[in-house]
């Protein structure tokens, strides 16, 4: 089964703001900046030229847009993993990551990042 027929909420092709960093024991602690090319409730895809696999865990801090949170648009940090990699190169030397988000908060006004 296709990874588009698993998918039960509405993913919106928009471009927002994404900072992340891989979780775990071997993980490169980097904090990483991109931006996600679509997003929804429970996930998000990004290309990034980061050393991330499938399965994964991350932690990203992303601005969810009124589509998605159905109100406000909102902060959100959030803990994710990686679900699958498009090993397609971007031309710069990115790939395609999607990830599932397993739990996520609204981040405080004090601790957002200026866009």
């Amino acid at each position: 089964m296709k990874a588009s027929e698993r998918r039960q909420l509405t993913r919106f092709p928009l471009r927002t703001p994404l900072r992340f960093r891989a979780l775990g024991l071997a993980a490169d602690k980097t904090v990483h900046f991109t931006e996600a090319l679509n997003v929804s409730r429970g996930g998000f895809y990004f290309a990034s030229s980061a050393p991330l696999q499938v399965g994964m865990p991350i932690e990203a801090t992303l601005h969810m847009p009124a589509e998605v949170t159905g109100s406000e648009p909102q902060e959100t940090r959030c803990t994710a993993r990686v679900v699958h990699v498009r090993n397609e190169p971007y031309g710069d030397g990115r790939i395609g990551f999607g990830a599932e988000i397993e739990k996520f908060q609204a981040v405080p006004p004090q601790e957002k990042w200026a866009n």
